[in-house]
Parts: structure tokens; C-alpha cells; sequence
């Protein structure tokens, strides 16, 4: 009895395991793509007429466009997925994040249509968003609900894994594009990556369909059916229950977003732009440094399974803060021993110790009716607001500073202080946490 009953939850895991890794790994495919290209190609595709700078600036605001809308996306989609089921929801957004990657990687440039050109690009930039806006919080739902308590913090680290993966592929996809001939990649080679992720796109959509609704889920449909209150609009109910919650979980994901859009996007533009570094070597480091943050991430989710969320996060954040000095300035040596050092512990500490107990944490402080909602609300809202300006925050930050990387370190260190102090916060004063604060006694 215990054997048959054992299997379909075993079996549960794994679909929900597989089926979030790969519409994670979709999704950070699709923006550290978009990421590269910004940082390499874009502006001489869309934005030609404007000076090598402007063009940068105005490649990283597209950059930030699909951002913006992500909060509407992560709300509207998490509604759905809160009110009718997280199997429905995470089919639509992986469409739609499908759809806008295979459409930019369809269009043509300012030579061809003008103007319109980058209009199209900012219109499929915003379909990606809306998709990827309940992207991770309805991974992150799905897997901590079909999870053992005990291992709450490791499975949903892999999707934090499955991120930097992501991050991989488009390295190594425009690492490759970079062997081309200059002229080659301006008229086709750019567009590969984009189209690639077609297949990886229709494998997501099959696993999604198999899916199962979690047994959590179906228990609180109901318990709400019984009290009556399945009418009630999950956003509503967490703003006049949870404000609090809210606010903290925005901050608590602040240092994360800083620290890996500082690392992934923004310094392939610093090192080529300002150090005058190969674009293969900078993509060289990046994906040497994600490889790193694969392993790291489920560490330390295991780590938060053992010892809480929280004090691991706040041992992280404070380690990544007084890093943001060093790791610039192992960048301007223009040594790419010290760069690659310098890239990977920055995936190791900051985007493992801060991204791996960042489900766990997330998933823990709100309750199952209302989970998906409140981590689209949090990270989202966040990732409009920090992650999507971040690079061209630092763009600016750099240009403010006369060329310094100075004022960039501070901003990173800020975010992550940040970050400290609302998870520190959170433990004090969610009565949800006693899971996030120790999980060594569930």
C-alpha cells in the first residue's frame, strides 16, 4: 500500500520537475538572449543611425520594455492559475514566450522597414514579458507544491539552476554566432538563436500538457469551494491580508535581480564597450560563471533546507555586497583569469546564495490559495522596477562616473542590502516563515 502510494507522487515530482526546468530554462534562454543581442547586435540591426553609445542605451531600453509589462503578465496569468489551475496558466505563458522569441528572430531590420522595425521589436519584446511574467512563479508553485517538505528548498534551487542554463545556451548560441563573419551576423547569423528556441519551445508544450494538477492545489479548490470563497480575487485578498508580505518579498528579491543582470547583461556591454575585451572572450567568462551558478544554486537550496532561507540569503547578500568592489575591479585588470574569478564567484555567492533559497523562500510566505499571485506580484513588480533598468541603469551609472565603475558597485551593493534587511524583516514578522526561518525540524 505504501509502494502504490508512494509512485504517483514520485511520478508527480518528476513531471513537475521536468516540465518547470525546461519553461525555465525557455524563459532565461529568451531574455539572456535578448540580453547578448542588446548588448552586441541589436542597436546596429534596429537603431544604425544612432552614435555607437546612443544605440547601446537604446538597445538595453528595449531591453527594460519587456519588463514593464511583465507584473500585468505575472497578475493576470497567476489569477488564472490561482482561481482555475496551474497546468492551464503555465501553458498559456510558455506560448506566449515561445511566440515572441520565434518573432524576433523573424523580423526585419531598420534597413528593410524603417522605423517600424524597432516598433515590431518592442511589440514581441512585450509578448515575452506578459509570458514570462508568471514564468517562474507558477514553476515555483508547482514544484514546492508537489515537493517533500524536507527537500522544499533543493527542487525548487533547480529551477533556479534551470535559469542559469538558460543564461548558458544563449551564451554558447551567440558564442557561436560570434564566429561569423561581421557581415554575416548583421544579415542572418543574429537570427539563429532567436528561431533555435522554437524546439525547445514545442518539447515544453508537450510535458506541460501531461501535467497533473498538485494535490495541494486541488485540496485548498476545496476548502474554498466549502467557505465559500472561490469569488475572490487573489490580488485583492493579498493586498488587505498581506501587505506587509508583499512589500518585503518586492525587497528580498532585489539583490538577486541586481546582482545577475549586473552579470549577464550588463557587463558583455562594459567588457567589449569600455575594456575593449573580445566579444568571445566576454561570452567566454559568462558562460564558465553560469556553469558555476548551476551547481550552486541547488547547494544552497539544500543548504536552506537544512539551516532556513533566511540565514543563508542574509549571509549571501552580505558577502555579494562587499564584493561589488573587487569584482569591478578584477574586471578592469583585462585579464580574463581574473575576469572569469571574478564572473564566477559573483554566480557562486550572489546568484547562488541569494537565487537557490529564493523558492523556498517565496513559496512559503503565502499561503497555497493565493501562492502564485503573491510570487508573480513580488517578482515581478521587481523585475520591472530593478531587473529590466538594471542594465541600463549601470550603462548610465558608468557614464555619470567618467568611465568608473565605482557608482555601479555601490548600486549593487545597495540592492543587496536591501535584500538583507527585508528577508531579515520577513522572518520577523510573517507568521508563515517558521519553515523559511528553519526547516531542519519539518
Amino acid at each position: 500500500m505504501t509502494d502504490t502510494t508512494r509512485s504517483p507522487r514520485k511520478s508527480g515530482i518528476v513531471k513537475a520537475v521536468v516540465a518547470s526546468v525546461i519553461g525555465t530554462i525557455i524563459e532565461w534562454f529568451d531574455y539572456a538572449l535578448y540580453g547578448a543581442a542588446a548588448s552586441l547586435i541589436i542597436n546596429h540591426i534596429f537603431f544604425p543611425d544612432l552614435s555607437p553609445a546612443a544605440g547601446v542605451l537604446a538597445a538595453f531600453g528595449t531591453f527594460a520594455i519587456g519588463f514593464i509589462v511583465r507584473p500585468l503578465g505575472g497578475v493576470l496569468i497567476a489569477h488564472f492559475g490561482d482561481r482555475f489551475g496551474r497546468k492551464p496558466a503555465l501553458i498559456f505563458s510558455i506560448s506566449l514566450m515561445g511566440l515572441g522569441t520565434v518573432a524576433i528572430g523573424l523580423l526585419p531590420g531598420f534597413a528593410q522597414i524603417g522605423v517600424f522595425a524597432p516598433i515590431l521589436l518592442v511589440l514581441m519584446r512585450m509578448v515575452q514579458g506578459f509570458g514570462a511574467g508568471a514564468e517562474y512563479a507558477g514553476a515555483v508553485t508547482l514544484v514546492y507544491e508537489y515537493s517533500p517538505v524536507r527537500l522544499r528548498g533543493f527542487f525548487t534551487a533547480l529551477l533556479q539552476s534551470s535559469t542559469v542554463v538558460g543564461i548558458m545556451f544563449a551564451s554558447l548560441a551567440f558564442l557561436g554566432v560570434s564566429q561569423l563573419a561581421e557581415t554575416d551576423i548583421i544579415r542572418w547569423g543574429w537570427r539563429l538563436p532567436f528561431l533555435s528556441s522554437a524546439i525547445l519551445f514545442v518539447i515544453a508544450l508537450y510535458i506541460r500538457r501531461q501535467l497533473d494538477e498538485t494535490p495541494e492545489y486541488l485540496n485548498a479548490v476545496q476548502k474554498a469551494a466549502q467557505d465559500k470563497n472561490t469569488h475572490k480575487l487573489p490580488l485583492k485578498m493579498l493586498l488587505t491580508r498581506y501587505p506587509k508580505t508583499l512589500f518585503y518579498g518586492f525587497l528580498a528579491v532585489t539583490g538577486h535581480n541586481a546582482n545577475v543582470y549586473i552579470l549577464s547583461a550588463f557587463t558583455l556591454s562594459y567588457m567589449t564597450n569600455s575594456l575593449d575585451i573580445a566579444k568571445s572572450a566576454a561570452l567566454t567568462a559568462l558562460f564558465y560563471a553560469a556553469l558555476c551558478g548551476v551547481i550552486a544554486a541547488p547547494f544552497m537550496g539544500w543548504l536552506a533546507d537544512k539551516f532556513g532561507a533566511v540565514k543563508i540569503t542574509v549571509i549571501c547578500a552580505l558577502l555579494t555586497a562587499l564584493f561589488a568592489w573587487p569584482l569591478f575591479t578584477l574586471l578592469d585588470t583585462r585579464n580574463m583569469s581574473w575576469i572569469t574569478l571574478a564572473m564566477c564567484s559573483g554566480f557562486v555567492v550572489g546568484f547562488g546564495g541569494m537565487a537557490g533559497p529564493q523558492g523556498l523562500l517565496l513559496a512559503t510566505i503565502f499561503p497555497t490559495e493565493y501562492r502564485f499571485s503573491g510570487i508573480s506580484v513580488t517578482r515581478e513588480l521587481n523585475s520591472m522596477l530593478i531587473a529590466g533598468p538594471t542594465p541600463l541603469v549601470c550603462t548610465l551609472l558608468v557614464q555619470y562616473g567618467g568611465g568608473s565603475s565605482h557608482y555601479v558597485s555601490a548600486y549593487l551593493a545597495l540592492c543587496c542590502l536591501l535584500t538583507l534587511w527585508a528577508v531579515i524583516m520577513l522572518s520577523r514578522h510573517n507568521m508563515n516563515t517558521a519553515q523559511v526561518v528553519s526547516t531542519e525540524a519539518g
